[in-house]
């Protein structure tokens, strides 16, 4: 195993680490809805406190660089910024405690944990702006957001089993769900042992500077570093000179519009179920954990084309690996007790029926043959006509279609931050932390489309237009950052030995 690989390897557990904090999120919604008669998007001030926490971060950084003159990154490396972010995130798990002490008072625990999770979603934001661009420079740049992918598979791993081990911390030994029931005091529980592994892998972290794992010292192939020095690459130090990319700052913009409808999408998911399908709280958890898991799909169907394989393999890959991870969901969820038989068509459960719209991602990823402008795209406008059946054929049909919606958000992150940095150079670390600042959209959008789903005449079917509108500008941006990327020299197309 070399070098790049082995970090690599172990980069990935930060990824594990985001999901299932943000995917444990939408269990925490509806139950302090319920249990504080929440509005709407009262109960989306989860979501907004600790989406918003990752630009409060962002801004820290920015100010240890320019006014503390400390650019955290380059004096200490990525093993030590990283373990930084993951010892702040384990102070804000701490909360929870106090938090679990109200459980007769809900309103008094509602803001320790709105704290704790503004915390934990600072200390994400350090890790974020070191890990994302090592993942893209560990390897060549025509696999950089394949690399991406590959660990997202790894952040929805966390995705997929976080709503299924916070909602049985929660219902596991009550059989109700009924507001008087629910005792907030279980919640603590699996963010405390989340936070003693923050601790844990904050420390191999920190160790791995010994190991080289700084800037200076990746393994960059020789592509990348002549790259560097062309005149698309130039030097470019301050965040005025980064901004003044058109790929960056629309591609800032693309995030918070992108995380934004990602996170929307799943978190008013479970009142889009109780509309329109009169599911009880304990039931949502399979379908938010089937949403993230969506994601874990798409990422793995892209990442298999990061391996280095003979090309009839990679094509077998792409084939294989989304059902292993489909395989993956079903099996976590039969092994807790989850049936399958809820909801049926022709006699067959809606959960295979399912593989369809996962056919359909995987004929689409190969029509875009690694390019990620093409992804961005074909996955927007194909996530635009989902959400469209969600909107207007409701009942099953439209909550598994606002479910596939997961399937096509999986790789755009990757395909939006590969094309936002794409001709930075030195400018690619003030980049990323500007990107980073945007995933504030997870918050605000969310609360947005809680506003319109409080709203009488719209409803919470018809607050996902807000997706619509997220998804249009992401296609327009993919169509317009790739004329401007040629315009620059720098072309996208995988070479002819790539996918």
């Amino acid at each position: 195993m070399n070098n790049n690989t082995r970090i690599f390897s172990i980069l990935v557990s930060v990824f594990f680490f985001w999901g299932f904090v943000a995917a444990s999120n939408d269990i925490l919604i509806p139950v302090f809805k319920s249990k504080m008669g929440l509005k709407q998007w009262e109960s989306q001030m989860i979501a907004f406190a600790f989406y918003v926490a990752y630009t409060i971060g962002s801004l820290i950084y920015i100010g240890l660089t320019k006014f503390a003159q400390f650019d955290m990154v380059k004096e200490w490396g990525y093993g030590k910024t990283i373990a930084t972010g993951l010892f702040i995130s384990a102070s804000g798990t701490l909360l929870f405690i106090p938090a679990s002490s109200f459980t007769e008072n809900p309103t008094a625990a509602f803001p320790l944990v709105l704290m704790g999770l503004m915390i934990v979603g600072i200390g994400f934001a350090f890790q974020q702006t070191a890990a994302n661009p090592l993942a893209i420079l560990l390897g060549s740049h025509e696999t950089g957001s394949q690399r991406l992918s590959m660990a997202g598979g790894i952040n929805n791993v966390g995705t997929t089993i976080g709503p299924l081990i916070v909602n049985f911390a929660i219902f596991g030994a009550l059989g109700s769900d009924k507001p008087e029931d629910i005792d907030l005091s279980t919640v603590k529980f699996p963010y405390l042992v989340l936070g003693a592994l923050f601790v844990l892998f904050g420390i191999i972290f920190w160790r791995l500077k010994s190991n080289n794992l700084e800037n200076s010292d990746i393994e960059l192939e020789k592509s990348d570093i002549e790259s560097q020095k062309s005149g698309s690459t130039e030097v470019h130090e301050t965040i005025p000179s980064a901004i003044s990319f058109p790929q960056l700052w629309m591609g800032m913009i693309a995030i918070f519009l992108y995380v934004g409808v990602e996170v929307s999408t799943a978190s008013n998911l479970p009142e889009y179920m109780k509309s329109q399908l009169n599911l009880n709280m304990s039931d949502i958890a399979p379908y938010i954990s089937l949403f993230w898991a969506s994601l874990m799909i798409g990422r793995w169907t892209s990442a298999a084309q990061a391996f280095n394989i003979q090309p009839i393999l990679k094509s077998a890959l792409r084939w294989v690996l989304p059902f292993v991870a489909y395989g993956i969901y079903l099996g976590v969820n039969f092994l807790s007790g989850k049936e399958f038989t809820q909801f049926e068509y022709m006699g067959i459960s809606a959960f295979w029926w399912y593989q369809l719209p996962i056919l359909l991602l995987i004929i689409l990823d190969w029509l875009c043959k690694g390019n990620p402008a093409k992804q961005l795209a074909i996955y927007s406008a194909t996530a635009i006509a989902l959400i469209l059946v969600g909107m207007y054929i409701q009942g099953v049909v439209g909550m598994f279609a606002l479910i596939a919606v997961g399937l096509f958000c999986s790789t755009l992150w990757p395909s939006i931050f590969a094309l936002a940095i794409s001709g930075l150079g030195k400018s690619t670390g003030q980049g990323s932390t500007l990107l980073i600042m945007m995933i504030m959209g997870g918050g605000f959008v969310s609360v947005f489309q809680g506003t319109l789903a409080d709203i009488k005449s719209i409803g919470i079917e018809h607050s996902y237009w807000v997706g619509i509108f997220c998804f249009a500008y992401l296609h327009y941006y993919a169509l317009e950052t790739s004329k401007n990327l040629k315009k620059q020299g720098i072309e996208l197309e995988t070479p002819s030995g790539g996918h």
